[in-house]
């Protein structure tokens, strides 16, 4: 009986873990994508060995006023530019949008807001590649989960490649 208990438990966490895979992968072919500007973070810790420590300007402009310690998680709405530069709109009090706005699910965590991760993480040696990251671009679905996908420069273009 405790062998069959082991194998449906076993069966059934990887059940579980194929499927956010399976979910996490339909994001990352279907998402919209959407850009997110990054903000300056502290040099000292721009690049840090194998990942680069990550801000957003919407983030700072959403949280500027606000008292991240009594805030829970939740949405935001941003606007999208037609070349789908997210920009803070308002905070998402209703699931009305318009054709140009997205929403974007965000996590308080340490009193820090946070979209989908704070940190981009490459191959050991490839920092240089990264340098001239301004955004940040994201698969978004419908209900504001987010990846983020790649890093591109100033001019859209992106960035890595697998080039160190």
């Amino acid at each position: 009986m405790r062998k069959l208990i082991l194998v449906l438990t076993t069966l059934l966490v990887l059940a579980a873990v194929n499927f956010n895979i399976y979910q996490r992968e339909q994001l990352i072919s279907s998402g919209r994508v959407v850009l997110l500007e990054l903000a300056p973070v502290d040099p000292r810790s721009l690049m840090q060995g194998d990942y680069m420590a990550l801000r957003f300007k919407a983030a700072n402009r959403a949280f500027a006023q606000k008292d991240l310690q009594t805030l829970k998680d939740g949405h935001l709405v941003v606007t999208l530019d037609d070349q789908n530069r997210a920009s803070f709109n308002r905070f998402a009090e209703s699931s009305i949008l318009a054709d140009n706005e997205i929403l974007l699910r965000y996590r308080i965590r340490n009193g820090k807001p946070k979209f989908a991760t704070n940190a981009f993480f490459f191959q050991e040696g490839h920092a240089k590649a990264y340098e001239s990251a301004r955004y940040g671009e994201f698969r978004v679905a419908p209900d504001g989960e987010m990846i983020l996908t790649r890093m591109r420069d100033r001019n859209l273009v992106v960035l890595g490649a697998g080039k160190p």
